[in-house]
């Protein structure tokens, strides 16, 4: 049990240094490796595992709606990258170009794409010519690079892997709800199998995405009060339709340009969970998303019939659509223990000689430790009430960090004694004019995180010019 403890104990303690004890978990749980690229990163088999898990679930929740997987080429010509003015310039500093194919000097530069707003919108261009030929409801699951500065496994990275939603539309009506719908579904996938709660909402103008006319968010809290930006969605209007020339014969046989959308969401969501439900012990991973969501650990497994037992019941629970990973290693049960702690896994399933005499066995939760005695013959039933019951009580647990660390302000200086001890998200009222919204920032060191949908009258006033206030904001500091 030294060892055990010893294994544990390499966990720097996240009220002592939360960036490290991230770090700590990104390697010791085998999630990621560095790379000999500077701010790139090797996904391990147990991060992908998770990745794939939640692609599979937002696969299947877009595909239910009409949406379709494709997939576009890698780079993108600087002339096509230039036809959309804003978009262009906002993304002017990330972009990683290629000058050369093998020892040519291209004639033009290729940029590595950071986002694929002008690749789809030069394919529906030419795909598109009737209104029958809408609504184009695509998406795909890709790599992009952004050259970025400050680098942080999942968090941010050089590359990085998400889904990117790509829609045009017939009217303006049509992919305003297509936007937030997205919006719901990246809610849901959060709320419901991520176990994360999330603050749903509008950018400022300031904060949208470089070409929209709208972009909408939403914000997990981390355990340490930051933010995260979990999902956006984006409605671009015809913007990039009159750019690239997406037009379309209307139901009056008249030229009119379509209305666009894109959303993504990204690998950064792996991050996400490890600060919602990570503790000092490791990982704590929402059953839905779990890779290994109960792991079996036979006790005394030299001993007649217990290692028999022990499969017998593996072989139980995959028919039963759980998934189960049976230890039957030489390592110590106790060496196990952690490591499975380690690794997040919901459910550890104990079995030894003494439980099979009672035909039973213990089921330990992840989250709290606490144990149930099952009979072996109700499995099936009692594992996944047990993983429901893990699911909503992580989730209630994050709930509750996000309304304790929220609190209201109505003047600057009250916003600055909010976040004295600690990041926390403040709401507060503004009056509309981006200087204002500047000023908070410079101030405070929060940015606008969203205008959240359920609104709050909480002043009058603007903190800072005193004016009459339109909306509230949500300010946080994120990562």
């Amino acid at each position: 049990m030294a060892d055990d403890k010893k294994l544990v104990s390499q966990i720097t303690s996240m009220e002592d240094d939360f960036a490290q004890w991230y770090t700590d978990i990104v390697k010791k749980a085998e999630l990621a490796d560095y790379s000999s690229m500077r701010g790139c990163i090797v996904v391990r088999p147990y991060a992908y595992a998770i990745w794939e898990n939640i692609q599979h679930i937002f696969d299947g929740m877009i595909k239910e709606t009409g949406h379709e997987n494709v997939a576009m080429p890698i780079f993108i010509p600087e002339s096509l990258l230039q036809k959309e003015k804003d978009h262009v310039e906002g993304f002017a500093p990330e972009v990683a170009w290629v000058t050369h194919g093998g020892n040519e000097k291209l004639e033009e530069r290729l940029c590595v794409r950071p986002t694929s707003e002008t690749l789809f919108c030069e394919h529906y261009a030419h795909i598109v010519h009737s209104w029958r030929d809408l609504p184009k409801k695509y998406n795909q699951w890709c790599s992009v690079v952004r050259w970025e500065k400050t680098t942080r496994p999942f968090l941010r990275t050089r590359e990085f892997w998400w889904q990117e939603g790509h829609t045009i539309h017939e009217t303006e009506a049509e992919a305003r709800k297509e936007t937030l719908d997205i919006l719901d579904m990246y809610e849901k996938l959060c709320r419901e199998y991520l176990c994360m709660p999330v603050v749903k909402g509008q950018k400022t103008d300031k904060e949208k995405f470089a070409g929209a006319e709208e972009t909408y968010t939403i914000e997990a809290m981390m355990h340490d009060g930051k933010a995260l930006q979990s999902g956006t969605s984006h409605y671009f209007g015809d913007g990039f339709a009159r750019a690239f020339g997406i037009q379309f014969a209307d139901r009056n046989n008249k030229l009119s340009y379509v209305h666009q959308t894109s959303w993504g969401i990204s690998t950064r969501l792996i991050g996400g969970i490890i600060m919602t439900h990570g503790d000092d012990s490791g990982l704590v991973l929402p059953p839905a998303i779990a890779p290994i969501q109960v792991v079996i650990v036979p006790v005394a497994m030299h001993k007649e019939g217990v290692l028999d037992k022990a499969r017998e019941v593996a072989d139980r629970l995959k028919k039963a659509g759980i998934r189960v990973k049976l230890d039957d290693s030489d390592q110590s049960p106790g060496w196990k223990y952690a490591e499975y702690e380690m690794k997040g896994v919901p459910l550890r399933l104990e079995i030894g000689p003494r439980d099979i005499e009672k035909n039973s066995c213990v089921l330990v939760r992840r989250d709290d430790r606490s144990k149930t005695f099952a009979s072996l013959d109700e499995l099936e039933t009692a594992i996944p009430a047990l993983l429901r019951q893990f699911a909503d009580a992580i989730y209630q647990k994050a709930k509750d960090n996000l309304e304790k660390n929220t609190v209201t302000a109505t003047t600057l200086e009250e916003m600055k004694a909010a976040i004295a001890d600690r990041s926390r998200f403040v709401k507060a009222m503004w009056c509309g004019d981006p200087a204002c919204e500047e000023a908070i920032k410079d101030q405070t060191g929060m940015p606008s995180r969203c205008m959240p949908f359920e609104q709050e009258h909480i002043s009058d006033v603007c903190p800072v010019c005193g004016r009459p206030a339109k909306k509230m904001v949500v300010f946080g500091i994120a990562y």
